[in-house]
């Protein structure tokens, strides 16, 4: 779903870069990632999740909404675990490395937005 979406995206968005087009995707897989995971509605059914991508000319964004209930982990304190094999608690701290995410909690689900700058290293 997320790759079709960015696939179309790009067609349409020939002029991002190709390191802006990898670490946006790298941030977006890995927010959708979770709420795949993670996120369940209070009677534990999945999540319904809306995406929208725009494309500005100086950054890419996305904004996800989600009926679920609130994520596991503060997204504003995410960090990489201590331990270099630890094999999960990496994705909101890889996407927070590599996109400014804002989350926003809300009595009917959460609203997402990851977006990259154009052109940051």
């Amino acid at each position: 779903m997320v790759q079709d979406a960015l696939g179309r995206l790009w067609v349409d968005a020939p002029d991002v870069a190709g390191t802006d087009r990898m670490l946006f995707e790298t941030a977006l897989v890995e927010i959708v990632g979770n709420l795949v995971e993670h996120a369940r509605q209070g009677d534990g059914r999945p999540v319904d999740v809306q995406m929208q991508l725009l494309v500005h000319p100086d950054r890419i964004e996305a904004r996800l909404e989600d009926n679920g209930g609130a994520p596991p982990a503060d997204p504003a304190a995410a960090v990489l675990p201590a331990d270099d094999l630890a094999e999960s608690g990496r994705g909101l701290a890889l996407a927070a490395a590599v996109a400014d995410l804002e989350h926003v909690r809300s009595e009917g689900g959460n609203r997402w937005t990851v977006v990259r700058r154009r052109g940051t290293a």
